[in-house]
């Protein structure tokens, strides 16, 4: 069918509507004078040349280490004001470039700066751990008083009734919301592309994905444009953006931080929780994001959430030989499923390198049931027989996307879904009992590595890729077991940036034994050119609620790989 000749309908008119109020949002002085071509792939020196920031500005938003944000707001050395206001204008250059952005709501957010900027003023103190900082949220943490689209037309004019558990302890914490973040319709893609709002593109090279579904996250972070961004992940949607964008994350244990009152796809679903967590350019803001958050004690405020404070023994690692002074990791090199490319594998040996020079010990990893586990979580994940998904589209009359590759007309895919059969309730019963099983079966495995550590210990945490590629174009981010395995186990998993991809040294390597089509198709999608800057991370694997050693594991790793990259001259 020719989509350009299509007549117009009713939701295509809400959705013109809803992009012109988000543009008139933008105060005119904020607007580049003149964007630049789409040929230009790499865009994360326009803010820095755009002219829109001072260069007080441009010093606050360059500043990565949110601990020393945090410092010069208590300190009254930054205002909030003007924090918010440079990351603002930061955000808005962003999302010109980009398209990451949803809500924007400058003079709400600068009123919450002024109010709190007061409050140092009367009484000299700090009103929380996150006094005065801006905070991004991915468009699912409903805010009172504005819409929360979630990548639907149907929910264009639906404004929220009251703050989500997770805005009402930001706010408490201290913090300024500011922005809201683009997603893709249904939230189920590795992708950022809607027809609300349309794609969001990564400003490392706009022909690739930021991924998804915390996409407009990724974006916007890695053009600092925010300090500090929440996600959410349920088979991947923080890690695999902060992978293709360079950026820090943590995807914690079911019910360590608050989801309460947050918009959802598939609500019901809790065989496999979707779970916040942080993106950041810094290790410490994750952690400052986390303790924070649980100081407040969410669990007074959502009942899902385990009553578990901040525990600083395990943060120093009691049981992982105290100090941390020699841990044992081992590498999954790949999965059994698919194989990584050649920069991801470079990254591994990176930091394998690094460890080993540090004084740890580092081992190969066993797979263990992976294919069965892979199809227990995705089996869960169409239990509904996409009933969700159709409703939710059936209410606006948009069509449901079928494919995140990019088309002649982006605003209107009218096809036929392919349905799958909903379980009857027997039938996804023995998918829980399965899944239980398979944790189980993935414990005994795990414990069984103390044979061959040599700390007295089971392996102390997992690294691997978060996917088996960098960012890659548009539309062709379709794996995701890489992550799905930690949120189908349930463990607790941090991302880091460990390098860029780097053509001379990077070069495809021959073909092997493929695992599957897929596979085939991973490895023939490698073309060194293409990914050419890419960031390339890796996640660190732990245990189930172990989120503090996990950081402070990350900790380690990240450190070990600064000197070891200063000893040889890698970056």
């Amino acid at each position: 069918m020719n989509t350009s000749s299509a007549p117009r309908s009713d939701w295509k008119v809400l959705c013109e509507n809803r992009r012109k109020a988000q543009q008139d949002s933008i105060p005119r002085e904020w607007l580049l004078s003149e964007l630049p071509p789409i040929s230009q792939r790499n865009v994360l020196d326009i803010p820095s040349k755009s002219g829109i920031l001072t260069p007080r500005e441009l010093g606050i938003t360059e500043t990565t280490d949110l601990g020393v944000i945090l410092q010069k707001l208590r300190s009254n050395e930054w205002t909030s004001v003007e924090v918010t206001t440079a990351f603002y204008k930061r955000a808005v250059i962003a999302h010109q470039l980009t398209n990451c952005l949803t809500e924007i709501f400058v003079d709400r957010a600068l009123e919450r700066a002024r109010y709190l900027d007061e409050m140092l003023e009367k009484t000299g103190k700090p009103l929380g751990p996150l006094h005065g900082l801006p905070v991004s949220l991915k468009d699912q943490f409903t805010m009172k008083g504005l819409e929360t689209i979630m990548g639907y037309v149907s929910s264009i004019g639906k404004h929220a009734e009251s703050d989500s558990v997770l805005v009402e302890i930001l706010y408490k914490c201290g913090a300024v919301p500011f922005v809201r973040t683009n997603v893709p319709q249904t939230l189920m893609w590795g992708e950022t592309y809607n027809h609300v709002f349309g794609r969001t593109l990564n400003p490392y090279n706009r022909t690739l994905t930021p991924g998804g579904s915390s996409g407009g996250e990724g974006a916007l972070v890695a053009m600092k444009g925010s300090p500090l961004g929440v996600g959410t992940d349920i088979g991947g949607s923080l890690r695999i953006p902060s992978a293709f964008c360079g950026l820090y994350t943590l995807r914690p244990s079911y019910g360590r931080l608050p989801y309460y009152g947050a918009a959802n796809a598939l609500m019901g679903q809790e065989s496999i929780l979707s779970v916040l967590g942080p993106m950041t350019n810094s290790l410490s803001g994750v952690i400052e994001f986390v303790k924070a958050i649980i100081y407040e004690k969410p669990w007074d405020l959502d009942p899902v959430v385990i009553r578990k404070p901040w525990s600083e023994a395990e943060y120093k690692l009691s049981e992982h030989g105290e100090d941390g002074a020699q841990l044992c990791f081992a590498i999954m090199w790949d999965n059994g499923v698919v194989r990584p490319h050649p920069p991801l594998l470079r990254a591994m040996k990176m930091t394998k390198d690094a460890l080993e020079a540090a004084g740890h010990k580092v081992i190969e990893w066993e797979c263990h049931r992976h294919i069965e586990i892979y199809k227990n979580a995705e089996t869960i994940f169409v239990a509904d027989g996409n009933h969700d998904y159709k409703t939710q589209c059936a209410l606006s009359g948009e069509p449901l996307i079928q494919t995140m590759i990019p088309t002649d007309d982006e605003e209107y895919q009218d096809h036929d879904y392919e349905p799958h059969n909903p379980l009857v309730k027997e039938l996804l019963w023995q998918l829980h009992d399965e899944k239980r099983e398979l944790r189980k079966s993935h414990l005994d495995h795990w414990n069984r590595t103390v044979s061959r550590t040599g700390t007295g210990r089971p392996v102390d945490a997992i690294i691997s890729p978060a996917v088996p590629y960098t960012a890659v174009p548009h539309g062709l981010n379709y794996d995701a077991f890489y992550t799905t395995l930690c949120n189908a186990l349930d463990y607790s998993t941090s991302m880091f940036p460990v390098t860029h991809v780097d053509p001379k040294i990077d070069v495809p390597h021959e073909p092997h034994d493929f695992y599957n089509h897929e596979d085939e198709m991973i490895f023939k999608l490698y073309q060194t050119d293409k990914f050419a800057g890419c960031p390339v991370g890796l996640q660190l694997i732990g245990r189930t609620l172990e989120e503090e050693a996990i950081l402070k594991m990350t900790e380690i790793v990240d450190d070990a790989l600064s000197k070891w990259k200063a000893m040889t001259m890698q970056i």
